[in-house]
């Protein structure tokens, strides 16, 4: 990934947060966004440290930059792209991520409640891309990972918006990967299980609170829905980003891999 350009987005913590440092310690450029800009200037010192104390590289101060935004927010996006094209020159590879939207049943959710999970989930994935794809084009090499669920395989009970919303994700990719694929441009979207974030610490404290439960029991019923008996690791979704980003995956596009310890139960 040597002198490749990445923006990562929701890299201020959790699962982006890891795709950034694989990718910085790969030798890509990177740009890291997030909307809580003290958060992600701490993701900055951190991973600046880390990569200078383990590749003894000063070179990789020069490497990362941070920039803050929403997602949700048209402005937000055309800044973090341009900023990102100003100090690297180009755009090579894009992963979109974001929170997830509330947890909810159907009948609990307002009209807001989906347009707000539209704007996060699907919009922004839409915008990001417009905006990087005629730099991809141009240089006829590109990769483009979604970060969504395995609820694109399997919905969660009470997560009717994500699984909902990031189906539509799903099939953008995928029309996107048959038209776009003469210019070299890759699309895929990876699918986690519950991997140990504060996403699943949210989710598992309103189970808690919904069921009169106890956080550890809301917490270990994940796990108990996991074939390996673990959560996954942040760590673990880095490297699947990192190889879906790499000239060894230019045969693959258009797929969503699951990557969730074998909780899908569905054969395809």
């Amino acid at each position: 990934m040597k002198d490749k350009v990445a923006i990562v987005c929701g890299s201020s913590r959790g699962m982006g947060l890891a795709i950034a440092e694989e990718f910085l310690m790969r030798g890509a450029k990177v740009t890291i966004c997030a909307r809580n800009e003290e958060r992600l200037f701490e993701a900055m010192r951190e991973l600046t440290f880390r990569a200078v104390n383990k590749l003894q590289d000063r070179d990789a101060v020069n490497r990362l930059i941070a920039v803050s935004g929403d997602v949700r927010n048209y402005n937000d996006i055309e800044r973090v792209v341009d900023e990102t094209v100003d100090a690297f020159g180009t755009v090579h590879i894009l992963v979109n991520n974001s929170g997830g939207p509330p947890a909810g049943f159907f009948d609990e959710l307002t009209d807001d409640d989906w347009m707000n999970a539209v704007q996060l989930l699907l919009m922004s994935v839409v915008r990001l891309t417009r905006k990087v794809a005629p730099y991809m084009k141009n240089q006829k090499w590109g990769r483009i990972i979604n970060i969504t669920s395995y609820s694109v395989k399997q919905p969660i009970e009470n997560l009717v918006l994500s699984n909902s919303i990031r189906l539509a994700v799903v099939g953008l990719a995928k029309t996107l990967s048959l038209q776009w694929a003469k210019y070299g441009i890759t699309i895929n979207n990876i699918a986690p299980g519950p991997v140990r974030t504060e996403r699943i610490e949210e989710l598992s404290m309103n189970i808690s609170k919904r069921e009169g439960i106890e956080y550890e029991e809301a917490l270990n019923r994940w796990i108990e829905t996991v074939p390996v008996g673990r959560f996954g690791k942040p760590q673990e979704i880095a490297k699947l980003a990192a190889f879906l980003a790499s000239d060894d995956a230019s045969f693959i596009t258009g797929t969503t891999i699951q990557i969730d310890g074998g909780s899908v139960k569905y054969v395809l």
